[in-house]
């Protein structure tokens, strides 16, 4: 018996629409590896269309007031709320993450972040009127960029989808969204929803590859380039839009160091630590992944890690035993394994490191010991459930070991000396530094790091602001 694909389109000023072309790919569920539908492979046609929509739209929808564009997406987070079944049920086929998870800990969110900035909508605020010279008052205005290029990635397709659009659109921009080529269903979905509430052009969803995200972020027409993704696509961005001098907003790669004190509650950190690193499958830029462990307490700690992961179950979304589902792609369940099949000698896999049955790209909870500074593990983005573990002397070298790498978005301290806490929290080099906790966010705080893991804000005022420039007008009391 052979069950009919589902068909996914584009969604182009107020329609569905196949790629001009009519070319396809084929989207694969990562709990089962099965093709279970088709989306447009878009090319230079659908991108010239959608760009040309959201310019089209982009003048009425800046004019719009402050308060209309917060009732628009208090709308959209009703709708999200009323169909949350469904962006559920989209989002597991897409990722295969458990359904009880995407239910309880990335819905409510995404509609939370939504009415964050729809409050943010009126919230813009710029420097009082004044006279800086005789004769003369100044007024700064805030307005929107104009079209948002925004290009979202796989770990997280609808939460970062939400906060793409949300601040874009609540400044007055409008937007042409691409969701990655493994996981469009939801924004599909996403595009049906907001589609039935604003004007037809503000919101565009384009689907492809790499390729269409290129055209994307080459094409004149947009003023801003955002994406979520990785640290190489990130420079191609940057660069591409250095030619015609585009606003980019980059969230890239993370390598979080976990820095664990010996006078940490180990039972706890453990219990902590290890659900901020298996946590969606370790898929996210702010896993808790590098954890950095006081000699004294090293091997007490790498004992009762071992023993979570090897408690800590994944497998089907329908199951509720569960903490994380497969990885997303044959790629990155690749990659994955090739980091513990290149281990150094000197290191040693504690838990996990292999292949959970032979359905779907699922990965086993895996920590790895025994690790220097220098080693491939914990240079570079895993991006899967591994958690590394390396032991330092004394806080020097925690700082040293925590700030060696290129990326920079996202640290916790683990204390409960709160002079070391502030010590090291003023001198760890990440965007976000926790304190005997890891992963939580919220809509008001930013999230977005330092060197290679980019630079611009998601959530909270900070990022909203992003999405405005800044105008200085003049005018003579004379």
């Amino acid at each position: 018996m052979t069950t009919e694909l589902r068909r996914l389109r584009n969604y182009i000023d107020g329609e569905f629409r196949d790629a001009a072309d009519g070319r396809t790919i084929e989207v694969i569920n990562p709990a089962t590896g099965e093709v279970y539908a088709t989306s447009p492979l878009s090319g230079q046609a659908d991108v010239d269309a959608a760009m040309e929509a959201a310019a089209a739209a982009f003048p009425a929808w800046r004019d719009t007031t402050p308060s209309e564009r917060q009732k628009v997406l208090l709308k959209i987070a009703d709708a999200f709320e009323e169909r949350a079944e469904e962006l559920i049920a989209a989002e597991v086929l897409n990722t295969g993450k458990p359904t009880a998870l995407v239910a309880s800990e990335e819905v409510p969110p995404m509609v939370d972040q939504i009415r964050f900035f729809a409050g943010a909508a009126r919230l813009l605020e710029g420097r009082s009127a004044g006279e800086y010279m005789e004769g003369m008052t100044s007024i700064i205005r805030r307005e929107p960029v104009g079209v948002c290029a925004q290009v979202a990635p796989w770990n997280y397709p609808m939460m970062m989808a939400v906060w793409k659009f949300a601040p874009a659109l609540a400044a007055g921009n409008t937007v042409v969204l691409k969701p990655s080529d493994t996981t469009p269903a939801s924004t599909v979905l996403i595009a049906e929803i907001i589609g039935s509430i604003v004007p037809k052009g503000v919101f565009n969803v384009i689907c492809g590859d790499r390729e269409t995200g290129r055209a994307m972020v080459e094409h004149p027409t947009p003023a801003m380039a955002s994406i979520t993704g990785s640290v190489r696509a990130g420079m191609q961005v940057a660069e591409s839009a250095s030619k015609d001098v585009k606003r980019v907003h980059l969230e890239l790669g993370g390598k979080a160091p976990v820095v664990v004190f010996e006078d940490t509650d180990i039972e706890k950190a453990v219990e902590d630590i290890s659900v901020a690193g298996f946590f969606n499958a370790g898929q996210d830029c702010t896993a808790a992944t590098r954890v950095l462990v006081h000699e004294s307490i090293h091997d007490e700690f790498v004992a009762a890690l071992a023993k979570a992961a090897a408690e800590t179950k994944t497998g089907q979304p329908d199951d509720e035993d569960v903490l994380y589902g497969p990885l997303n792609n044959a790629n990155q369940l690749k990659q994955v394994a090739g980091f513990i099949d290149r281990l150094p000698a000197h290191a040693k896999v504690e838990a996990g490191g292999h292949r959970v049955g032979d359905k779907g790209y699922f990965y086993a909870p895996t920590v790895v010991s025994g690790l220097r500074q220098d080693d491939e593990i914990i240079q570079n983005e895993v991006f899967g459930p591994v958690i590394t573990v390396q032991s330092f002397t004394d806080e020097a070298q925690a700082l040293e070991f925590a700030n060696g790498v290129e990326f920079a978005l996202a640290s916790s301290v683990w204390t409960k000396d709160h002079q070391r806490a502030m010590r090291m929290s003023r001198s760890l080099d990440f965007g976000c530094v926790w304190i005997n906790t890891h992963i939580p966010l919220v809509a008001e705080m930013p999230h977005g790091g330092f060197k290679k893991s980019g630079y611009g804000k998601d959530l909270s005022a900070y990022g909203f602001e992003d999405y405005t420039r800044i105008k200085h007008v003049m005018t003579s009391l004379g």
